[in-house]
């Protein structure tokens, strides 16, 4: 019973303790936040406090006076330059559609060489992409050029400027990732052009192009040998586009290939 009862005395002189400790931190803390609120008052209704306050403002501004006003002056110049570019920008890309407007004319006619090189008077694709680069006009030129000179056969011509293209309608990207992949594929580059070709098939997915994209696809896959991702290509049109051209198609070779691979 003594030791029960010595116990409980030091767990309640422990108890006491801790309380004391604890009292003691919360009066610590209010006298600190009481002393920084007397700070504030001071500050606020002291006029000789603001005055010293202001002073040292002052004095903080005559030294560096320079300073400052090399800053300034950097952030006005380099805002005027940031609008200048993009008001500049601006005006170009409206200035290479007006003049760009024959040369698309003459694609959607397959007048190739005029939509190039222009006719005499009116700008080919080629003058846009070198007078008004950072466009959104050159960048469109860089598509249509990219893809005459693919119909040419001059392929790494092709790449250059199809590579320069970047959109934000995923149908005319997922375009460009596929015609990407044709010249890679004509070049011998396989592996690039089955990335691309990937890329083409995965944005975007629907059921009028993807199909396409997927047969170019398994044609390449088969190209570097991989039989089985070929197989597994074209059993994805079967499954998931039977209502396309490519279906039919897509039968056939997986068939063909899945005799070749049980041999």
């Amino acid at each position: 019973m003594k030791s029960f009862a010595l116990h409980g005395f030091f767990v309640g002189l422990c108890e006491f303790d801790k309380n004391r400790i604890f009292a003691t931190e919360i009066l610590s803390n209010m006298a600190t936040k009481q002393s920084k609120k007397a700070d504030q008052n001071e500050l606020l209704e002291n006029p000789e406090v603001i005055a010293e306050r202001i002073g040292r403002g002052e004095a903080f501004l005559k030294q560096n006076s320079k300073v400052l006003a090399g800053v300034i002056a950097a952030a006005v110049i380099l805002i005027g330059g940031i609008l200048f570019f993009q008001i500049n920008n601006q005006n170009q890309n409206e200035k290479a559609q007006a003049e760009m407007f024959q040369a698309v004319y003459f694609f959607e006619q397959d007048s190739v060489e005029f939509a190039l090189n222009g006719d005499g008077i009116n700008k080919g694709l080629l003058s846009i992409v070198e007078d008004y680069p950072r466009t959104d006009a050159a960048n469109l030129a860089n598509f249509y050029i990219g893809s005459i000179y693919l119909s040419q056969k001059k392929f790494q011509e092709a790449l250059t400027h199809l590579e320069e293209f970047s959109a934000d309608d995923y149908l005319v990207q997922a375009k460009a990732y596929s015609l990407i992949g044709d010249a890679n594929l004509e070049l011998g580059n396989v592996d690039i052009a089955i990335s691309n070709y990937t890329k083409a098939a995965r944005t975007n997915e629907n059921k009028y192009m993807t199909p396409k994209y997927l047969a170019k696809l398994a044609v390449a896959q088969e190209e570097a040998g991989k039989v089985q991702d070929a197989i597994k290509t074209y059993a994805e049109i079967e499954e998931k586009y039977y209502e396309s051209f490519e279906y039919a198609a897509a039968r056939k070779h997986k068939a063909r290939l899945e005799g070749l691979a049980a041999k």
